[in-house]
């Protein structure tokens, strides 16, 4: 029996036309018919829940490496500047709560920030890893099945959120 159980993706599309198998001119990616603009543009899926925040970015560093403290704390004066509307957290500097490491953290509001601050951290988190979970009320689903990583992932103290 799996952990967690999954209802199906294609939930709502039981009865739709079948996808051609045209393939577009570069001859590898497949011809998709138009169809109306997702609301997934525009709002989070649900069970995410956008009433505070819809995303959480953690930025850890090790406090024993000092080049990535101050790449951290570098890092973290550059997204300040850059995203002033996003919701910044201080620099901690000792682990806090489930997070094994030092770490700041930075939430979004938004589909759109949260595809802004991804791809821009893909390319400027540096040596530091990034772990990023939506907010769905279930913190502990939050920080483990619905959770992803960029970068190399940490083992987290999830004993102490609710299940």
């Amino acid at each position: 029996m799996a952990a967690y159980e999954y209802k199906s993706p294609l939930e709502g599309y039981e009865n739709a036309d079948p996808l051609p198998t045209t393939l577009n001119a570069d001859g590898k990616s497949f011809y998709n018919p138009p169809a109306p603009r997702s609301a997934a543009y525009d709002e989070f899926p649900a069970p995410i829940k956008s009433e505070n925040n819809g995303f959480d970015f953690h930025i850890y560093y090790l406090p024993n490496a000092p080049a990535e403290a101050k790449y951290a704390a570098e890092l973290h004066e550059r997204i300040r500047r850059e995203f002033p509307e996003f919701r910044i957290y201080r620099l901690w500097d000792k682990p806090v709560g489930p997070h094994p490491v030092p770490m700041f953290e930075v939430n979004v509001f938004n589909p759109h920030q949260t595809g802004t601050l991804f791809s821009w951290l893909v390319v400027n988190r540096g040596p530091l890893s990034v772990l990023v979970h939506p907010n769905t009320g279930d913190a502990y689903k939050d920080h483990t099945e619905l959770a992803t990583w960029i970068g190399k992932p940490f083992p987290l103290n999830v004993r102490m959120l609710k299940h």
